[in-house]
């Protein structure tokens, strides 16, 4: 299995285990896991994670369709299954949906999380990004083992699950950008009341990303490296977990598998994957610079 994460340097790794309250990097030995910070971890108290779950388990119980999400989860866990495959082949052809293809069952999920008016019910129920959040939501996820299994169930290894974890906790900065709808000021340039709530932007702005990458390629074939064909397989990987994680919570809604703070964690965690995922994929992938760029064919040629 390719490991298409970067590599963890020892800023990154200080910047996570002080958020997550661990101060000292040997705490967890020389190799970063999930596993080892999970030993070292302090139980938290869950309650407002919980109220936040309740709070959002109230409102959709009884909207969601359990067989569907099932459905849609089982798809994009394979369609993650064929990440390497895509990859070899490289470049897609002009009529290629290589990508695009990869997206289609998270398409199918999110219809129905809008239908249901899912993605209301969690904006209004859970805070904005701040630093506590989501070191409250990560410890959660991590002592509960729902993160580290979901994502080996997904094809994550040890290092992608933890530079995965390690991308939400070291970004609260970038998150906090991304506002709820209701704390949008005044004054913007945009009608307020056209905008979705923040987790379906996150959700399908990451699908809109995967599904252009196709055309992006195919069209921009002589400037691209092999470093940005691995950066963007990972970044649609970390889009993908994410939205998978967001959906199994919400199909734990219907058959209890998920408790009330698990839901809170991981919808939150969820939708923060992708909203990292699909920003690094613009940076290291869209926005091609000249230093980026693949060399021009006849400096290739000298």
């Amino acid at each position: 299995m390719t490991n298409y994460a970067p590599e963890i340097d020892d800023e990154e790794r200080r910047q996570f285990l002080r958020v997550l309250g661990l101060t000292s990097a040997a705490a967890v030995g020389s190799e970063l896991t999930l596993d080892g910070i999970r030993e070292e971890l302090h139980e938290n108290p869950t309650e407002e994670l919980s109220t936040m779950g309740h709070s959002i388990r109230a409102d959709v119980t009884g909207e969601l369709d359990a067989d569907l999400l099932g459905s849609e989860l089982g798809g994009i866990g394979a369609a993650m299954e064929r990440l390497e495959d895509v990859r070899a082949a490289g470049i897609p052809g002009e009529n290629e949906r290589l990508y695009r293809e990869l997206a289609a069952p998270a398409w199918t999920a999110n219809d129905h999380l809008v239908d249901v008016g899912f993605y209301e019910s969690v904006e209004s129920h859970l805070p904005a990004f701040s630093e506590n959040h989501i070191e409250n939501v990560a410890s959660e996820l991590i002592q509960t083992e729902l993160l580290s299994n979901t994502l080996s169930d997904l094809g994550f290894s040890e290092r992608e699950k933890t530079a995965l974890t390690m991308n939400v906790v070291n970004n609260t900065g970038r998150l906090a950008l991304w506002m709820p709808t209701k704390n949008i000021p005044e004054g913007v340039e945009f009608n307020v009341e056209h905008v979705a709530p923040l987790h379906h932007r996150a959700a399908e702005g990451s699908l809109l990303w995967i599904d252009d990458m196709d055309t992006h390629l195919w069209q921009n074939e002589v400037l691209l490296t092999d470093e940005m064909l691995d950066d963007g397989i990972w970044n649609v990987k970390t889009m993908l977990g994410g939205f998978h994680l967001l959906t199994t919570a919400a199909h734990g809604v219907t058959d209890g598998s998920v408790t009330d703070s698990q839901l809170t964690a991981a919808l939150t965690a969820g939708t923060a994957a992708m909203i990292v995922g699909q920003e690094d994929l613009n940076n290291e992938v869209f926005r091609i610079t000249e230093e980026m760029r693949a060399p021009h064919s006849w400096e290739a040629a000298r």
